[in-house]
């Protein structure tokens, strides 16, 4: 969700996704609540993080809440590590409104602090250059 709105922000960033224990599949419900605000992530999947380990970027940014611990050594240049942890509203349990509506608290959240982000980081840098 995370890269989803990122992306939505600016189509001049360029944003990949990746995880240290990718599921085989994006969550449906994920698909459905980031419709429900605009950004259409149904054709991502599921990536994990060895195939970035050697590349450069600017920001590697990790937001699932044990991402940070076990997120591995990126080995290539890498200017800014950020966390911004988020729970994981697949472990949610209840009825399936319940789980929905934990996916749109956890979507809204990411929105909020992605859109921040993007405003007072990335948008000045941008500017910049």
């Amino acid at each position: 969700m995370a890269a989803g709105f990122l992306a939505s922000f600016d189509r001049n960033i360029d944003v990949h996704s990746a995880g240290t224990y990718p599921a085989s599949y994006v969550q449906p419900k994920a698909i459905e609540v980031m419709k429900e605000a605009g950004v259409d992530i149904s054709q991502a999947f599921p990536k994990g993080v060895e195939l970035y380990l050697k590349q450069p970027f600017d920001y590697v940014i990790t937001v699932c809440d044990d991402a940070n611990e076990t997120c591995p050594v990126f080995t290539g240049s890498v200017r800014r590590r950020l966390h911004m942890g988020f729970y994981d509203p697949s472990f949610s349990t209840g009825t399936e409104e319940q789980k929905l509506a934990e996916f749109r608290r956890v979507r809204d959240q990411i929105r909020t602090r992605f859109e921040a982000f993007y405003r007072t980081e990335l948008l000045p840098e941008m500017k910049s250059r």
